[in-house]
């Protein structure tokens, strides 16, 4: 399975997907985690490796080959890209639990992020799982991502939404953009909810939206 977190910026997809990557694992899981986010430079200190992989764009050329090869049919040559295919460095390892990061943003003026998007689109679509393999996309903050088709080989999508109304509506865009595109399992997951009081009206928010709520999880001063 292929589940895609999603949610408005600043709303704590990284930390959700790091709670996931390590409740999964703990189950008996084989997890990869899929950094697609240009912007976060930090997942992988959440998922305790102590650097960050090599990125994924580098096997193509760089932002400069992936910009040639993206008019052409196919940006990786594999027909599938089990996990076990990808080369180390861009593939970091710790107990079960596995990290490859898209690309990110390093300097200023070096352009935009779409060839990210392709990438990520490209490599989710050619990604091969076996049974007991699960991979998790942090996804870049908006909706952009479903401009670009990164959604259209994911199985599920996870939908972060904190207190704000603006949460609540980049959630309902998302939801509605999922489900435009076939996908069935969408749901949202409250965070950094600081009441029970909060807690109810969001799920009434969001249920009268035909929102799935699945999970809750409260404000802590000590997640910074």
């Amino acid at each position: 399975m292929k589940i895609s977190v999603c949610g408005k910026g600043g709303s704590g997809k990284s930390t959700i997907v790091s709670l996931l990557a390590s409740e999964a694992q703990a189950r008996g899981h084989h997890v990869l985690v899929v950094d697609s986010d240009e912007s976060n430079l930090g997942l992988f200190r959440m998922l305790g490796f102590d650097r960050p992989p090599t990125p994924l764009m580098e096997l193509v050329g760089g932002k400069k080959g992936l910009k040639q090869k993206m008019s052409q049919p196919n940006v990786f040559t594999e027909a599938t890209i089990p996990i076990d295919h990808i080369p180390s460095p861009h593939l970091l390892k710790r107990d079960g639990l596995m990290l490859v990061s898209i690309g990110k943003i390093l300097q200023s003026l070096e352009g935009c992020a779409c060839p990210m998007g392709v990438l990520s689109r490209e490599f989710l679509k050619k990604l091969s799982l076996k049974e007991g393999e699960l991979a998790i996309v942090d996804m870049e903050a908006g909706v952009e991502h479903f401009g670009r088709g990164v959604e259209t080989s994911i199985d599920s999508v996870l939908i972060v939404v904190e207190p704000p109304l603006e949460s609540v509506n980049v959630g309902q865009k998302i939801h509605d953009l999922a489900s435009g595109i076939g996908i069935k399992n969408v749901w949202a997951i409250l965070n950094k909810v600081p009441s029970d009081e909060i807690a109810t009206r969001l799920k009434t928010e969001l249920q009268e939206r035909h929102i799935e709520v699945v999970g809750c999880i409260y404000f802590d001063a000590d997640i910074f």
